[in-house]
């Protein structure tokens, strides 16, 4: 009896594999050079001016050496702008037109330092601190693993021109896992205020991935063991849970978030990570649309533009953390959204 069922467990999980195979690579356009330790998240800055010129920074974790990496669009590191000498890099992501006062603004790239317990800010493209040293983040908790920041997201209230970032972390509440900071410059420097603690969390693994779809105004994080999260990202809509989904469709944990927007539709695009593939949702309807395969392995982070950059990435930009110490760069129109 014993070896009836061995055979059958064999025999469903070949076949498992069987069907996971027959999903098609697409290929990548570009893989990048390899960062020193252990890659985590990207995200895209848009150089408007010349998009070939465009940035991809990338986390590199290590709690005494990390960095974040800033990559060409020939996945070549750019030394002069990369960031090293961090403890515990996770998320990044960037935003474009910070106030610094009245009359000056700047792009800016925010990144969790784990090991600090702290998120660092940075102007773009010159790359230069805007936090005196880092933000701390979670200072009201008083257990290690809740203060430790994983994810960050930024927010930029298309009306008001405020931006905020919301910060996830290794451990945390059922209720209040995330936190929301708005960044405020002034005569004294660039500060950031907590704004309110916000997201349900199921108490199964973590929560780490975060994005934010700016003119829509709704925040989605990932419950990595049971689905996809949506909020309101401006807190004067209130704090209640807009909807969970997706967790059905992926093999176990659920990583990177990623938002594609064009005029008439938008996708939201996660990372089904032991499944080594992606999984697309309509972004208006939440609905499943389908899953894909691009190469990677056991991806954590992924950042996406629709915006045409160059020769190169006609239809935009798709880019996906893989666990070989690089990232993976896919022009968008080979994912086929749109079809």
């Amino acid at each position: 009896m014993k070896k009836i069922k061995v055979n059958i467990v064999f025999g469903l999980t070949f076949l498992l594999l069987a069907c996971a195979a027959k999903l098609p690579e697409i290929v990548a356009t570009t893989v990048t050079e390899k960062s020193p330790h252990d890659t985590d998240d990207p995200a895209i800055w848009i150089n408007k001016n010349n998009p070939e010129a465009s940035i991809v920074f990338g986390t590199d974790k290590d709690e005494v050496n990390g960095g974040v990496y800033a990559f060409d669009l020939d996945g070549k590191i750019i030394k002069e702008k990369s960031i090293t000498n961090i403890s515990y890099p996770n998320n990044v992501d960037v935003e474009y037109g910070f106030k610094l006062t009245d009359s000056t603004s700047t792009d800016i790239m925010v990144f969790s330092e784990r090991e600090k317990n702290q998120i660092r800010l940075f102007s773009v493209p010159d790359m230069k601190p805007l936090d005196n040293g880092g933000f701390k983040v979670f200072e009201d908790e008083t257990t290690i693993e809740m203060k430790r920041p994983m994810g960050v997201a930024l927010y930029k209230n298309p009306v008001t021109g405020r931006i905020s970032v919301f910060v996830s972390r290794k451990s945390g509440p059922k209720k209040g896992y995330l936190y929301q900071y708005e960044l405020v410059s002034d005569a004294s420097g660039v500060k950031a205020n907590l704004l309110r603690k916000l997201g349900n969390f199921s108490g199964q693994k973590e929560i780490e991935a975060i994005a934010v779809d700016d003119e829509a105004g709704f925040v989605y994080y990932s419950d990595e063991g049971v689905g996809i999260r949506k909020y309101h990202a401006n807190p004067e809509n209130g704090d209640a849970e807009i909807a969970l989904f997706g967790g059905e469709h992926f093999k176990d944990d659920i990583e990177g978030i990623a938002i594609a927007k064009y005029e008439d539709r938008g996708y939201l695009i996660v990372s089904n990570q032991q499944a080594h593939t992606f999984n697309i949702f309509n972004l208006e309807t939440n609905a499943f649309i389908k899953e894909m395969n691009l190469g990677t392995l056991e991806t954590d982070g992924c950042d996406v533009t629709t915006l045409p950059l160059g020769s190169k990435f006609p239809n935009g930009l798709f880019v996906s953390m893989n666990d070989e110490k690089d990232f993976f760069f896919h022009d968008l129109g080979k994912l086929k959204l749109t079809e």
